[in-house]
C-alpha cells in the first residue's frame, strides 16, 4: 500500500503517478487531500470551475450530471480522468484508490511519502490555488 502526503502536492502531477500505481496493481491512499494545489491564477481556475459546475442536463437538470464538491473527491475526479475506465482494468485500479482530507484516525502514525517531481517547489510560479479553498468556493458543505 502507497499512503501519500497531499500536502503541498500539485494535483494534475500527483495525480499522474498515483494512476500509474494503480494500474500496477497497488492500493493508493491519500491524505491531506485539501492541501493540494492546482496550478494556475486563482480567478481563472475559479472560473473554470464555475462554468463546470453549471453543466446539465437539458432534459432534466435534476438527474445529473452531478459535480464533486468535496476536496477528496476533486481528487479522486483527477485521478479518474488519468484511468482507462472504459477497460475492467481501469475501472478496478479506480476501486483500489481512497483519499481523505485530514488523517483519518487509523492512519494516525503511519509514515506518508511525498512525490517531490510533483511537489509545489518545482512550479516556476506561485500561482496557485488549494483545493479546500475550492471546494468552500463550490459551496462545500461545513463537516
Amino acid at each position: 500500500m502507497w499512503l501519500i502526503d497531499g500536502t503541498d502536492l500539485i494535483l494534475g502531477r500527483m495525480a499522474s503517478r498515483v494512476a500509474k500505481r494503480l494500474l500496477d496493481g497497488e492500493e493508493v491512499t491519500i491524505v491531506n487531500a485539501d492541501k493540494t494545489v492546482i496550478s494556475g491564477r486563482k480567478k481563472s481556475t475559479l472560473s473554470e470551475y464555475d462554468a463546470w459546475t453549471k453543466i446539465r442536463g437539458l432534459v432534466d437538470p435534476a438527474q445529473g450530471p452531478f459535480h464533486p464538491r468535496k476536496p477528496e473527491d476533486l481528487v479522486r475526479q483527477s485521478v479518474r480522468g488519468m484511468l482507462p475506465m472504459k477497460k475492467a482494468k481501469g475501472r478496478e485500479a479506480f476501486g483500489r484508490l481512497k483519499a481523505y482530507s485530514g488523517i483519518p484516525g487509523e492512519l494516525e502514525g503511519e509514515e506518508f511519502e511525498s512525490i517531490s517531481k510533483a511537489h509545489l517547489d518545482q512550479l516556476g510560479s506561485r500561482r496557485f490555488i488549494r483545493i479546500g479553498e475550492l471546494s468552500k468556493h463550490l459551496g462545500m458543505e461545513n463537516r
